[in-house]
């Protein structure tokens, strides 16, 4: 009798609960929304934030406030979403470059699958290899026969120190059996190095160094996405090269939002409906476009799996390649 008893307190106490967590949901956000940026503004993370952000601001009727909290390469803001209560007024804005700082894990303050859960991923800058005009190849199958015939002799510049662009050209020479002196820089002074004839190779985020392609004052050698950029739909990917150990090659540089784990779980596909929404919306998109962006929409289920199989690459090239923090 108690048993039954308890059992049917414990069925109530658990449908009040739930009934709680869907009127939460359903009324969110009732004030203002904090969205952490880890990195500068100016940069992927920032405009992806802003851009996306000024969108839900109007359709949630509540203001979407960019905060960029810097440090310890993304990791002070990811700490800070962390150990703000988990009730998705604070969010973080994801990058591809978390899970470079997570294949280092021993500099971590917690972990990034465990303690995160992916809301949405959403777009994408793909990464660029360019060279100077210099440079005997005009294309990624005649880059890795200069490579190969020419071991340590050729230098490439990527945006610094275990981002996803050195992450992607360390995979490269991996698979390739290719050997290069990679040289941390910062992605624009990169491209004014690489045009002037400083630096010959270099991986970077591909907005900054299209005008110099299209110019003819550096050559794309290719995209390490899975897709060829709208933006750039003439440069080939790195699949798409004819080298066979290059088949089935894709580093995506993507950018999305997360939220505490601890987050209630349909409060947590109420963002992801709403910011898979408005990245639906074709004006939302043209903008995004304009500012060098491709569409790159995951659902929270896609997105998790995505990292999980990224962390995983780059913890073994990592280990290779003896990638570590600076």
């Amino acid at each position: 009798m108690n048993l039954t008893r308890s059992l049917k307190i414990s069925s109530i106490f658990f449908t009040i609960i739930l009934g709680l967590g869907a009127a939460i949901a359903q009324d969110f956000p009732s004030r203002p929304v904090k969205v952490v940026v880890t990195f500068p503004p100016g940069g992927g993370a920032d405009l992806t934030a802003r851009i996306i952000s000024t969108r839900l601001a109007e359709v949630w009727k509540q203001p979407v406030l960019v905060e960029n909290r810097l440090g310890g390469g993304g990791n002070v803001g990811a700490d800070h979403v962390l150990k703000s209560p988990a009730d998705g007024y604070t969010i973080l804005l994801l990058t591809a470059s978390h899970i470079g700082n997570a294949a280092m894990l021993e500099k971590l303050t917690f972990d990034l699958l465990k303690d995160f859960t992916p809301v949405a991923l959403s777009t994408t800058s793909p990464i660029m290899l360019a060279v100077n005009p210099s440079v005997k190849a005009k294309d990624l199958k005649e880059f890795v026969e200069l490579l190969r015939a020419n071991p340590d002799k050729m230098d490439y510049a990527s945006c610094g120190m275990a981002t996803t662009h050195h992450f992607s050209m360390e995979l490269f020479k991996y698979l390739t059996k290719t050997a290069a002196v990679h040289i941390p820089h910062r992605c624009a002074q990169a491209v004014v190095e690489a045009v002037g004839g400083q630096l010959r190779a270099i991986a970077v985020t591909m907005p900054p160094a299209l005008p110099f392609v299209r110019n003819g004052q550096l050559r794309a050698i290719g995209v390490t996405s899975l897709k060829r950029s709208i933006n750039a739909p003439e440069v080939p990917t790195f699949a798409e090269s004819g080298v066979p150990e290059l088949k089935n090659f894709a580093v995506e540089n993507y950018y999305g939002f997360a939220v505490s784990s601890a987050t209630p779980k349909n409060l947590v596909s109420k963002l992801e409906a709403d910011i898979r929404k408005v990245l639906s919306e074709p004006e939302l998109q043209k903008k995004l476009f304009a500012a060098g962006f491709d569409i790159f929409s995951k659902s929270s289920v896609d997105s998790a799996e995505l990292l999980r199989a990224d962390l995983d690459v780059f913890q073994r090239v990592a280990k290779t390649a003896g990638i570590k923090q600076e």
